[in-house]
């Protein structure tokens, strides 16, 4: 068995913060963890976008994920004194659901996911007004009150992702269909949840490298493990080596949250453990604890180009 299987049984957080990364509710600070099954590994969510600084636990898997904090809810269109711009008069939305896919919304508007029913989760679409001189993706954005609202300073086709203090940066949602989804943004990848509802182009990484954006980390996408996405860092203070978790994005930069099974070090109690990944052409290998080895991440022969060295410090599972 892989340790990819055995590590994409995690979930990623998705705290109550402005961007996403999982199913809908990981992206905007979300309900009560849902657990999704693999064998041997601990149940987790992605971090998810809504709007607080701090990442909440919520259900989903690979959401990714955003925390942070809602900006202000303004109620006229310019600047308030806190430098937030409020959005125009009446939102634009409407309770038809639109289609993300096609943009079939009015001119002037944009179909964007949000939460219809109240709680920190996506799981409907609207129309909503698109702010004059948008902001285009990779440029900084602001969201309008909650991150689940729906309402940004992004294009049409665009979502502020990976907010924090209602400030964020515009992403590409995906272009296609659901069944064949694509994204125009090098270097990205498409990645749908929340039913349907979040279909956002997120960029690629290395987890070797833990090259993504600010203190995102670097974690293998549940819906395509051959892929890595940058998602919202949900460990605060904890997530050292060794330190417990129960979501993948609970531990800090470099390290996944996985079974203890693969660290006498680890708490056999506890949902997972934080350890590290690592060169498996490297010898001697530089893993910490006692008999870690680096294990191979893919089975042999089946490592996606550029990940062939990928492993994952551990103690070897019969």
């Amino acid at each position: 068995m892989s340790i990819r299987t055995l590590s994409l049984a995690l979930l990623v957080v998705t705290a109550c913060t402005e961007r996403p990364l999982g199913d809908s509710e990981a992206s905007a600070g979300g309900p009560t963890p849902e657990t999704t099954e693999t064998t041997g590994a601990p149940a987790t969510t992605l971090p998810d976008a809504s709007g607080s600084t701090s990442a909440e636990p919520t259900t989903e898997p690979l959401d990714p994920v955003t925390s942070t904090t809602a900006a202000p809810d303004p109620g006229t269109t310019g600047e308030t004194s806190n430098g937030f711009i409020t959005p125009p008069d009446g939102g634009g939305a409407h309770d038809d659901w639109c289609d993300q896919w096609v943009q079939d919304c009015p001119e002037g508007q944009k179909c964007m996911p949000w939460s219809g029913d109240g709680d920190s989760s996506w799981e409907s679409l609207k129309c909503v007004d698109v702010v004059p001189d948008p902001d285009d993706v990779g440029e900084p954005c602001m969201v309008f009150g909650s991150g689940v609202r729906g309402e940004d300073t992004c294009d049409v086709g665009q979502m502020c992702w990976d907010v924090v203090d209602g400030v964020g940066t515009c992403i590409a949602m995906c272009v296609g269909s659901p069944d064949v989804p694509s994204c125009e943004s090098p270097g990205a990848t498409c990645h749908i949840s929340g039913e349907g509802v979040l279909s956002l182009c997120i960029p690629s990484c290395d987890p070797l490298k833990q090259d993504c954006p600010g203190s995102d980390l670097c974690l293998p996408n549940p819906n395509d493990p051959a892929n890595f996405l940058c998602v919202l860092d949900a460990s605060g203070e904890e997530g050292q080596v060794f330190d417990p978790c129960e979501y993948m994005n609970a531990c800090d930069p470099g390290l996944i949250c996985v079974s203890p099974e693969f660290a006498g070090e680890c708490d056999p109690a506890a949902l997972g453990c934080c350890l590290p990944y690592c060169d498996n052409t490297l010898e001697p290998t530089d893993c910490p604890g006692q008999g870690l080895q680096c294990l191979p991440w893919f089975d042999l022969g089946t490592a996606p180009p550029g990940l062939e060295k990928l492993g994952l410090c551990g103690i070897p599972q019969p």
